[in-house]
């Protein structure tokens, strides 16, 4: 039985990624070697690691003074460490509270200067993104561009005159945007990039060196910049599959080719979701993720849904248990989920509304 993966991550990789990725553990390009047990300063690593930084330098249309850093510790490492390089105690920087992880930024940023929160959707269970005004004075503000939990994405970055320190976590590299706003982007792999294990940080060079904390060398972003993310032993292999991954999306066509099949694949489970007397979609309308669709079964029908997690289950169909702070279903479908696997989701959908509407 073909199964698909629709788990908020660690998450589903493309066929193609994993099947070299499999071949490159056991022998990295006909080395006698895997790639799990090569020097990570070999000139057969340099390369994997070079060849990624580039991919996302590409893909992503980076200007000159941004610097691709291969780091560790996951995004919520970031939460810490972006504010520890990035503001000093007696400088203020704006927070927009969209869901779990921007709160969980927001209490790591308090310990490094003054967190101005500049609006919040708690009060409505984080099913909508707040709409705020960033003022002049800030030294940064940070959004968090997708929320896995609650199914919700910004579709436009605002306007703001102070350069934007965003989590990317979720929808990196899903599709194209100007670059230019931002200081900061950082993203915990296990998405959309490859396997957990790393994480990515594009930060913009005329934001560091501003803050008169000491900073340790392993949470400095200038370590990495100055030895190309390899003043310590990086993660090898996650290094590696998101090197491949970034190979599979430019043959793809890059992030405009990959917005287009990730907006046709959400169209249809919203649709099929909107259409159904069962099911019912929990986030706001205008903010809608492309990457994590939440929904819940209907009024009337709550009593279903542990019936129909099993019949997702016996159909092959994994992971599509929501978050359990909000319950119902998440179906995570980033880059690499195929429309075949949204289409099986939604024809199980109709068919089970069918037997028990």
């Amino acid at each position: 039985m073909k199964k698909y993966n629709f788990s908020a991550g660690p998450a589903i990789l493309p066929a193609p990624v994993l099947k070299e990725a499999a071949k490159g553990v056991v022998n990295f390009e006909g080395s006698g070697l895997g790639i799990i047990e090569i020097s990570h300063r070999s000139p057969e690593f340099t390369g994997v690691i070079e060849e990624a930084t580039a991919l996302v330098q590409e893909l992503m249309e980076l200007p000159e003074g941004y610097h691709v850093l291969w780091l560790t510790g996951g995004a919520s490492s970031q939460f810490f460490m972006a504010p520890m390089n990035l503001l000093n105690t007696n400088e203020t920087a704006g927070y927009v509270d969209s869901g779990v992880w921007a709160d969980k930024a927001i209490q790591e940023a308090r310990a490094f200067g003054n967190i101005e929160v500049l609006g919040s959707s708690k009060a409505d269970n984080y099913t909508h993104i707040p709409k705020v005004r960033i003022p002049n004075g800030l030294k940064y503000v940070h959004l968090t561009s997708n929320n896995t939990i609650y199914g919700t994405q910004y579709k436009r970055f605002p306007k703001s005159p102070v350069p934007i320190v965003c989590d990317m976590s979720s929808d990196f590299l899903s599709r194209p945007f100007d670059v230019a706003p931002f200081g900061l982007i950082y993203a915990g792999a296990q998405k959309n990039l490859g396997p957990s294990g790393v994480t990515i940080a594009v930060v913009r060079e005329d934001m560091l060196g501003t803050v008169d904390r000491h900073l340790p060398t392993m949470l400095d972003y200038r370590t990495f910049i100055s030895k190309k993310s390899l003043y310590n032993t990086p993660p090898v292999f996650p290094i590696y599959a998101s090197m491949l991954t970034l190979r599979w999306l430019k043959k793809l066509g890059g992030t405009k080719a990959i917005q287009r099949r990730n907006k046709a694949k959400a169209r249809l489970l919203y649709e099929a979701i909107d259409s159904s007397p069962l099911f019912a979609g929990t986030a706001a309308a205008e903010d809608r993720s492309l990457m994590n669709v939440c929904f819940v079964m209907a009024k009337g029908y709550e009593t279903l849904q542990d019936e129909f997690l099993a019949t997702c289950k016996n159909n092959g169909l994994i992971g599509l248990k929501g978050h359990r702070s909000v319950g119902g279903f998440r179906a995570s479908i980033y880059n690499a989920m195929p429309k075949k696997g949204v289409q099986v989701l939604v024809d199980l959908m109709t068919d089970f509304a069918a037997r028990k509407g």
